[in-house]
């Protein structure tokens, strides 16, 4: 063999496409890409083999009609509102959401001319009350951050039939291990890639899961024309994380529940939020839809003295103050003063967002060491 003849490269897994445009031979083959999309790859802002795996592998996942992935959750939840709504339309949001997500919808789609309505959580289910002639879509979360409030798919998805609204789920907190919204009925589903999808904190990324063609077609447009693409390396990252994810998914789940029926007895806590415990409100729910998992999230109440609140945080030394989720390492977060900053004063008291609510996402080491830590911290307020 000379030195310039090869043997063919085959690896097991995808290379690192680091390119931000693709060559062509000459016009000929420039014509075959646009008539034949997903053969050819021309610019990566369209397209990247890295950014399609992982689109195709959480498709698969969420038994979806196709996948686009976006540069954060934040864009992807921006693609999602976009692919149904356009300036005049307005949309319904869930009361307890992220709080990036109600900015986003309140504040910024505001400017774009189009308006939201919170629906309070007591009235989930009330939609009528609501609706509007120009109400085009509602966005809920499979399980509400921060206080895990578990949402009824099927029955939401009924009622948006009912009253011809689009239904956008967030699944991020549960991921379709445990949850397939388009199977119940929804639309769409979007996810956090950063979250539990990549699960090692080191990825910035979102996707959208649809059903229809029409409505993948639209999302790749929204994508590929406001620049919301994901680039080739965090593709790798997050599709090699993605491995990983029934495994990971069965320990966060398994940690989480130990951990929540120990703080349920603590003197301490003087609430838990964990739809893993019989005493939820939506636990049985949970349990149907989520396949007897629920995930790896949970919030719990300590006292509302900051003096109290700090010293329970700096007693955790393996148990960082991150203000983020899912990662493999288990994180405390403070929805108050952080994802839920943006709520006013009102909301925050309304919804049961107060100083001492901390927000506990729960990771894959040994139950026993985190619970020993917990009881530890617990112990000086």
């Amino acid at each position: 063999m000379s030195a310039h003849e090869h043997a063919p490269i085959k690896p097991k897994v995808t290379p690192i496409y680091q390119t931000s445009v693709f060559t062509f031979n000459d016009l000929n083959e420039l014509e075959a890409y646009y008539d034949q999309p997903g053969q050819h790859y021309m610019y990566s802002r369209f397209g990247n083999p890295n950014s399609d795996e992982l689109a195709a592998e959480v498709n698969k996942l969420e038994k979806g009609d196709g996948a686009v992935v976006t540069s954060s959750g934040m864009s992807a939840i921006l693609t999602a509102i976009l692919t149904f709504c356009q300036a005049g339309d307005h949309v319904l949001c869930a009361e307890e959401i992220y709080g990036g997500s109600a900015t986003l919808l309140a504040q910024e789609l505001k400017r774009l001319g189009i308006t939201v309505t919170f629906v309070p959580t007591e009235q989930t289910y009330e939609l009528s009350s609501f609706v509007q002639e120009n109400t085009k879509a509602l966005l809920a979360e499979t399980i509400s951050n921060p206080l895990l409030t578990v949402l009824d798919i099927a029955r939401m998805a009924a009622l948006c039939r009912e009253h011809q609204l689009k239904l956008i789920i967030d699944n991020t907190f549960a991921s379709p291990v445990i949850t397939r919204p388009l199977e119940l009925g929804a639309d769409l589903v979007m996810h956090s890639v950063t979250k539990y999808l990549a699960g090692h904190s080191d990825v910035t990324a979102g996707v959208i899961v649809a059903k229809g063609e029409e409505n993948t077609k639209r999302i790749r447009q929204i994508v590929m024309y406001y620049g919301l693409n994901l680039s080739p390396f965090d593709s790798w990252l997050a599709a090699r994380g993605l491995k990983t994810l029934r495994l990971r998914i069965k320990q966060h789940n398994s940690n989480a529940l130990k951990i929540a029926r120990f703080l349920s007895q603590h003197p301490k806590v003087r609430r838990i939020y964990y739809p893993g415990l019989e005493n939820h409100p939506q636990h049985a729910l949970a349990q149907q839809q989520g396949n007897g998992l629920f995930g790896g999230m949970l919030s719990f109440q300590i006292s509302d003295e900051l003096e109290k609140v700090n010293a329970f945080m700096q007693a955790l030394p393996n148990i960082p103050f991150a203000p983020s989720l899912a990662g493999v390492t288990t994180s405390i977060s403070h929805p108050l003063k952080t994802s839920h900053r943006s709520f006013s004063p009102e909301q925050q008291e309304k919804l049961g967002i107060t100083l001492g609510l901390i927000r506990l996402s729960v990771g894959i080491e040994e139950a026993e060491d985190l619970i020993q830590e917990l009881d530890t911290a617990l112990a000086v307020i």
